[in-house]
């Protein structure tokens, strides 16, 4: 196997990985300070990348679109979370699951009925649509510029979390709700406040994903489970955990999917080789989850006691 090949890979696996944290960083912070199941993170995410659509064709920005997906859909999530998720904050998880279960359901009639069924195909700005020389190695620039982003993005987001007065409010709501409480911390406006960058960042992964992937109804729900996936390997509320967990789950799935049936191709006959690869290499990240539990059943970096 060329080595450019498995420099190809692992560059995906980080792109999918940054993308991922992207969507987790907002969902275990909503799951680790609010103590909420929200189902419908990723509806957030797909409103995201249907707003970015619609307004790069009708401005042709790129940026402007991203723009208006992170005002977009944070007030789209503020709204969310006043109208309903602050009736829930004290009733049991199941509460929270089925009420949040329709609103997946009700978001993706609301884009059906906006936008129509048929996916949207979101072109890439021209000037990143070409390849660049990394290294010897040819790779897409559009995946790089997510790549980087995506790097930016983590670092932006730790900075805020552990270097700001803001931050502080967070680490001790995913800490000691009661006690934050006690010590003065307004949570009402804490929580829709960590709410709207939730939401923010779930848009920012629609809006880069748009080109790589259709933009269509129901693209949250799949997404929605890989980063469940990633808060249970990082450790609910923890942003380092789910930094780290998402890195390791697009290196594994990515690699899983890109080697494993060329392993399996030279270990067993074709046709148990075409079947057995591709299941086995869509299990790996649920290995990778229970192996995780096994030895820290609450993840790798757990912010909560």
């Amino acid at each position: 196997m060329p080595p450019s090949l498995i420099a190809e890979q692992l560059l995906n696996g980080l792109q999918l990985g940054l993308m991922l944290f992207l969507l987790a960083a907002g969902l275990t912070l909503v799951f680790g300070i609010m103590d909420t199941i929200n189902l419908a993170h990723g509806s957030l995410y797909m409103i995201g990348a249907y707003i970015a659509a619609s307004v790069i064709e009708a401005s042709g920005s790129f940026l402007l679109g991203i723009a208006a997906a992170i005002a977009g859909t944070a007030l789209v999530g503020v709204a969310l979370e006043m109208a309903l998720l602050r009736r829930l904050y004290r009733r049991s998880h199941l509460s929270q699951v089925l009420a949040t279960f329709a609103v997946i359901l009700i978001a993706n009639e609301i884009v059906r009925m906006i936008w129509g069924s048929q996916p949207i195909l979101l072109n890439m700005p021209p000037a990143l649509s070409g390849p660049v020389e990394l290294l010897g190695l040819r790779y897409p620039a559009y995946r790089l510029v997510v790549i980087g982003v995506g790097l930016a993005t983590a670092v932006l987001l730790y900075l805020l979390v552990a270097r700001t007065r803001a931050g502080m409010w967070v680490r001790a709501g995913a800490s000691d709700r009661e006690m934050a409480e006690v010590m003065g911390v307004d949570t009402r406006r804490l929580f829709t406040l960590v709410f709207a960058i939730g939401a923010a960042l779930a848009a920012v992964a629609g809006a880069l994903l748009g080109p790589l992937l259709a933009v269509q109804v129901g693209m949250g729900e799949n997404v929605l489970i890989l980063a469940f996936v990633v808060i249970t390997i990082g450790g609910i509320g923890s942003i380092r955990g789910a930094l780290l967990a998402s890195l390791l789950v697009g290196l594994v799935d990515t690699a899983g999917r890109a080697f494993l049936p060329y392993l399996f191709r030279q270990m067993f006959p074709a046709v148990i080789a075409a079947e057995a690869g591709p299941a086995v290499a869509s299990m790996l990240i649920y290995v990778l989850m229970a192996a995780v539990l096994y030895f820290r059943p609450t993840g790798l970096f757990p912010a909560r006691g």
